[in-house]
């Protein structure tokens, strides 16, 4: 189960990272934040899928990576843009900064494959509440450890920060679909 919550924490991590370059004076508050936000959605979507059972497999199977291909690409997007805009750069970098709202998009962007996790376990008859247990502290920890890594890259890279997460966002979102269309 270690090895399945790894896997699904990833694409979380990677999003963390991102965050914590782009977003100026990240703080502790804001890596717990990450961590709680991916954390227990990747904790919820499991029990969720659980208990939808292999009833709506198809139709989420189906859509799952459309979702979180169109929710990254968009976020990502929007970052990128923001950096090319013109004016002052201390409100584009103010603007980059992280709301209830984005981060839970980006929680359900990268937890929906926990959902179809969920769904397996129904199946092969694994606890899910310790399986859900499992996925959702190493969400947690890769999600706020990834933070904090991001904000010493940004440090580096802070020129070119926004432009790099928004890139990698958008390219989570491509590796998700491509993953899904090509099997």
């Amino acid at each position: 189960m270690f090895l399945v919550a790894l896997g699904l924490a990833m694409d979380a991590f990677a999003v963390s990272i991102c965050n914590g370059i782009a977003i100026k004076n990240i703080r502790l508050k804001h890596a717990l934040a990450f961590g709680l936000m991916f954390g227990g959605l990747q904790m919820l979507m499991p029990i969720i899928g659980f208990f939808l059972g292999s009833t709506f497999s198809s139709y989420i199977e189906n859509v799952d990576h459309w979702v979180a291909f169109g929710l990254l690409g968009a976020i990502g997007g929007k970052m990128l843009i923001d950096t090319f805009r013109k004016g002052d750069e201390e409100a584009v970098a103010n603007e980059q900064g992280i709301t209830l709202g984005k981060l839970f998009v980006l929680g359900i962007a990268t937890s929906i494959d926990a959902l179809a996790v969920g769904i397996s376990i129904a199946l092969t008859g694994w606890n899910i509440w310790t399986s859900a247990l499992v996925i959702g502290a190493v969400a947690f920890a890769l999600s706020f450890f990834g933070v904090l890594a991001g904000k010493q890259l940004g440090v580096r890279f802070e020129k070119n920060a926004g432009r790099v997460g928004g890139i990698i966002l958008i390219g989570i979102g491509i590796k998700i679909l491509l993953e899904h269309l090509l099997g």
